[in-house]
């Protein structure tokens, strides 16, 4: 009854006698005898008990029958050449169809460049600010501002004539600028012809016009006329990997077509002048931004592509009255619109990544981990031991590089502790909050750019990205680095800064 419990003991507290480092070996032995152990145990387990029951008879009658069988292919050759054709195209059929008819690769990704025209100093933001809100209010944005790691500039779309005398017409003119500039960049690095583009998706919470986002860039593109077209809205900051998992849902039964998501948001659509404090936070927040990603099921693509996507997951809490209304949209006593961020949101989150994660964990988890997990549970839970702590699995074992959606300061230091990353770990998203604050759904890819700047994605490494949004939602994507990428031939918006970076 004690080996779970000594198991997870041993595993989360090692002996003080063991140096750090000889403790770091030891995990890793232990990781690898566990996860390769049916190559190292189990097989050669089933081969000798197999030839232990095989008695001399039947071993010499298998080996009578293969005689056979190797004399009558002599006899007729034609039959050999047959056999030898229909194997042959067995395999290239299950390489070729089975094993990658559900493949969905991500050929490259652009994120929008702001413009410097829209960098202004905090000082002057809180003068904009000023003048639409009271002290008291602008008061308590400063103080928010101050906490929230952001940069002393950052971009914003409409300060020259703040508050805009139209916020639709201003809203709108922001959504094309971030929308034209991610798509044109992300059309420019892969010379893919719009016309054999097959889905789009465009998310954005906010700000929905008439005609929608997504018909603007087919207008704008030229786009053909059986395009899937998709604009998905007020579905928050996760919704970039729902289009994500959309697109790949659809790439898996239509065949040799690309699929373009243009994850967006307009800061300006949701500018709140009101003096409830709950809706003032997304002033402090939320600013300007746009990526466009280009996805295929085209075989061919694999070998120019950057990334295959291996997983998505997506959790939604909205069942449950707390996690529905902790971001909500609504209009204040004085009629005024704005987007209300409860204080139950930070836990609301939390439940909805551990829910995300456990369901996460046994599809990239190395079965040592797994083991360990299942190990504590059963000591709790079955032997119903007091002194065994919830193990929480080490995700570094699964993934080189974690992409946690920029959502603000107490969100990423709230990750970072849950899940045990390093500051090496959290760089990317720390660094993106801090330079471009929170570009909703794009921020993920914003993300992903400061990596690929500073030269970190290997062939092989595994990314996770991990986002969070109203409703309340979580949602995970998986992806594999199908090439070492070169940040010298990369053009991104970090390029050309990323030295000024990590920042204290």
């Amino acid at each position: 009854m004690a080996v779970p419990e000594t198991i997870n003991s041993i595993y989360s507290n090692p002996p003080n006698f063991l140096s750090p480092k000889l403790k770091i070996y030891i995990k890793n032995g232990y990781n690898y005898l566990i996860s390769h152990s049916i190559y190292l145990l189990i097989i050669p387990a089933i081969l000798s008990t197999a030839i232990c029951h095989l008695s001399a008879p039947d071993f010499l009658q298998i080996v009578t029958l293969t005689q056979l069988l190797i004399s009558y292919l002599d006899r007729h050759p034609h039959l050999a050449i047959i056999c030898f054709f229909w194997a042959v195209m067995a395999i290239i059929y299950i390489l070729t169809v089975v094993a990658r008819r559900k493949r969905v690769y991500l050929v490259d990704f652009a994120c929008y460049r702001h413009d410097p025209c829209f960098l202004i100093s905090r000082e002057t933001f809180y003068q904009k600010l000023g003048s639409c809100l009271s002290p008291e209010s602008l008061a308590f944005c400063e103080k928010v501002m101050e906490r929230s790691g952001v940069s002393d500039k950052f971009f914003v779309y409409g300060t020259e004539n703040f508050p805009p005398k139209s916020s639709f017409e201003c809203a709108r003119e922001e959504a094309e600028i971030v929308l034209s500039g991610a798509v044109d960049d992300v059309l420019a690095k892969t010379g893919v012809n719009p016309r054999d583009i097959g889905v789009l998706i465009v998310n954005i919470s906010t700000f929905n016009p008439v005609p929608s986002l997504s018909a603007m860039i087919v207008n704008r593109h030229k786009l053909r006329e059986d395009v899937l077209s998709y604009n998905l809205g007020g579905m928050g900051c996760s919704a970039g990997l729902i289009a994500i998992d959309l697109a790949k849902r659809l790439l898996q039964v239509g065949h040799n077509t690309y699929a373009l998501v243009v994850s967006l948001e307009s800061a300006t659509a949701g500018h709140y002048v009101g003096e409830d404090r709950s809706k003032l936070l997304s002033n402090c927040l939320f600013r300007m931004g746009a990526a466009a990603i280009l996805l295929s099921n085209h075989p061919s693509d694999r070998r120019s592509s950057k990334y295959e996507l291996k997983h998505t997951l997506r959790t939604h809490l909205g069942a449950d009255d707390k996690a529905y209304n902790c971001v909500m949209q609504e209009v204040d006593k004085d009629t005024r619109v704005g987007i209300s961020i409860t204080k139950d949101v930070s836990a609301v989150a939390g439940e909805a990544l551990k829910r995300n994660i456990s369901s996460l964990g046994p599809l990239v988890l190395p079965i040592s981990e797994q083991l360990i997990f299942l190990a504590a549970l059963i000591a709790r839970k079955v032997f119903k031991k007091k002194g065994v702590k919830p193990y929480v699995p080490d995700f570094k074992l699964a993934f080189e590089h974690f992409c946690i959606h920029a959502g603000g300061k107490a969100v990423l230091d709230e990750v970072e502790r849950n899940l045990k990353l390093t500051k090496w770990d959290m760089e990317p998203s720390r660094m993106t909050l801090y330079r471009y604050n929170n570009t909703s759904s794009s921020s993920l890819w914003y993300e992903l750019a400061y990596a690929e700047a500073k030269g970190r994605v290997k062939k092989g490494d595994r990314v996770w990205q991990i986002a969070f949004g109203s409703g309340f939602k979580c949602a995970s994507g998986v992806w594999r680095a199908l090439r070492t990428i070169d940040p010298s031939k990369e053009d991104n918006p970090w390029i050309g800064v990323i030295d000024q970076f990590p920042v204290t």
